[in-house]
């Protein structure tokens, strides 16, 4: 019920990264946890009636999260079990661990299930090859056997992204996203006999990121991404035709309007009567929270389930960012979103962050802040978060481009950041620290290395510091996956590319203080790579201080280490950006 009391049910050194709830008896929910922050994730049954928790994987491998079944009580997910880098697919019955078996091997770390055919006897499942690539297929879930529902694009004709699929309920078709024949991802039907794709967004200008479908196929629920942030929309579908057609009908409101939220996570009831979609909404005065919408009886009423604490902090100190553009150096649009500080409380220009997202196929949306709020309100920084190219949400033209030998231009758009900071009266342009973690780690080497004489200082947390060692020590299921997007290591043209360009080969050129934290358990970005750059950095001089945490990974989240980090991020702040 809206308001309803919470129970914390699990109790573990790290963090639990999800679960999911039976759905036919109601009894039992599997969540999936790594160790140290290594990613290599396990899966476990929750037992309600007994509390007991049993492992349902080997302990070893690096498993997905489980897709259940609609009746028969099965699960199906991926797994490196057989060599550590193909993520083959099992089957298992969660009641009896001993059930578990391989489905199917398969070539490649990028395979996923997507869903159950209505009557169990298929699974809908996705090739991931990179951000602008990848397919579809059916497997038997007794056999293994396999055929591939989308079609391979000629040698050198574009490429073609699906993303989250699933089943019609009469199990003819597939409903997905996908960017064939768009700039955008939007929302397709496939027929399966046919393999005829029926477009329900005929004229995309926005990615759809999010989606659901009712399980009686009435209703589709769906979000655009429009420049980061969230609209919701709903359409009813007719499928009793030969062809699929969908009409949109009003849009959900809310009392209060929702404020530039960003919205996730949509589903709906299992019950078709209720027609009630369920949601979490997060903006930059909320953290995230469940709010549902119900389109039963044509009245589209909502309510909010949860009010998440900000620590006894009043929403309305948070700051509400601001839409920013600026010109590139080839003319090309660039926007971020700039958080300021209260103008009363801290006048004149003021020190800015910019912080760059990682992916690169990623994007910064104007979420709820977190310990971000701190650097703003007490210590008087604002911060900007640029979507430099190579970001999601902007279409597949812009999404590549980064790629390969073209990396160097994302650099030119921080470039032309620094160049449009001095426009702005209130921003400080003698007073910029870069920062960003993963990618935006190595954009932060890359725009030190590159432009040192317009930065105060700088802080990398778990960067690449040289593209080729990285791609050489990632973990094996990657690496296919990320020669794709950064470029192949083995191909002399740009293996060359790669040893001019490193920032590990110009850490010459880092003059300014810098601050490079690290997990010494990452299975993305190895330690290594934190390492190599500091002690470059120590032999030549230049001021670096170091973090590294032995229990994570991929980033702090345990909140000893995590607390220690901001910590230490203050600190640094104060010594090298607010004096």
């Amino acid at each position: 019920q809206p308001g309803g009391a919470r129970t914390q049910l699990t109790f573990f050194p790290d963090r639990v990264d999800s679960a999911y709830y039976d759905p036919t008896k109601g009894d039992s929910f599997i969540f999936t946890k790594g160790a140290g922050g290594n990613e290599f994730n396990q899966n476990y049954r929750y037992d309600f009636a007994t509390g007991n928790v049993t492992l349902l994987t080997d302990g070893k491998s690096r498993n997905s999260g489980p897709d259940w079944s609609n009746r028969s009580g099965q699960i199906a997910y991926t797994s490196t079990r057989r060599n550590g880098a193909d993520t083959d697919i099992y089957v298992q019955a969660p009641s009896d661990p001993k059930t578990d078996r391989l489905l199917a091997e398969v070539k490649g770390g990028g395979w996923s299930i997507s869903d159950w055919s209505p009557d169990d006897k298929q699974l809908l499942v996705t090739e991931y090859v990179s951000i602008n690539e990848s397919y579809l297929w059916l497997f038997d879930a007794q056999t293994g056997e396999r055929k591939e529902i989308t079609p391979r694009p000629a040698e050198g004709a574009e490429k073609v992204a699906y993303g989250h699929a699933l089943f019609a309920p009469d199990g003819k078709g597939v409903f997905v996203t996908t960017d064939r024949e768009s700039e955008y991802q939007r929302l397709a039907y496939i027929d399966l006999a046919s393999g005829n794709h029926v477009f329900l967004q005929p004229h995309a200008k926005w990615d759809v990121d999010n989606w659901d479908l009712s399980p009686d196929g009435k209703w589709l629920a769906y979000t655009l991404n429009e420049n980061g942030t969230s609209t919701l929309h709903v359409m009813q579908l007719d499928t009793s035709r030969a062809t699929v057609t969908a009409r949109p009908v009003k849009d959900p409101t809310f009392e209060p309007p929702l404020r530039a939220p960003v919205i996730s996570g949509l589903r709906w009831h299992r019950d078709p009567k209720q027609a009630l979609l369920a949601f979490n909404v997060n903006s930059a005065r909320s953290p995230s929270d469940v709010y549902t919408w119900s389109a039963a009886g044509g009245r589209g009423t909502s309510a909010r389930w949860t009010a998440s604490e900000t620590g006894g902090i009043p929403a309305s100190q948070f700051a509400e960012p601001e839409l920013v553009s600026w010109k590139s150096f080839d003319d090309r649009e660039i926007t971020g979103y700039l958080y300021q500080p209260d103008s009363a409380k801290f006048p004149g220009p003021r020190p800015l962050i910019i912080n760059i997202h990682g992916g690169p196929e990623g994007q910064f949306r104007p979420g709820f802040a977190g310990r971000n709020n701190y650097f703003i309100n007490e210590l008087g920084c604002a911060i900007l978060f640029p979507n430099v190219r190579g970001s999601t949400g902007y279409g597949k033209t812009f999404l590549q481009l980064d790629n390969g030998l073209k990396r160097e231009d994302s650099y030119k758009d921080i470039a032309a950041l620094l160049d449009w900071v001095p426009s702005r009266s209130n921003l400080d342009p003698a007073r910029v620290m870069v920062t960003g973690g993963s990618y935006g780690g190595f954009m932060t080497l890359a725009v030190a290395t590159n432009y040192a004489d317009r930065i105060k200082c700088a802080l990398d947390v778990v960067g690449i510091s040289h593209l080729a060692t990285f791609l050489k020590n990632t973990e094996s299921y990657r690496r296919d996956l990320r020669r794709v997007e950064y470029g192949d290591e083995r191909d002399p043209q740009m293996l060359e590319f790669m040893e001019r360009t490193a920032p590990l080969n110009n850490a010459h050129k880092i003059t300014k203080p810098m601050f490079v934290v690290q997990g010494a358990n990452d299975p993305r970005v190895p330690k290594s790579e934190a390492i190599q750059i500091v002690d470059t950095l120590k032999q030549q001089g230049t001021p670096v201080w170091f973090l590294m945490a032995n229990d994570e990974g991929h980033g702090f989240a345990k909140k000893k280490n995590a607390d220690f980090q901001f910590y230490a991020t203050i600190q640094f702040i104060r010594e090298h950006l607010l004096k």
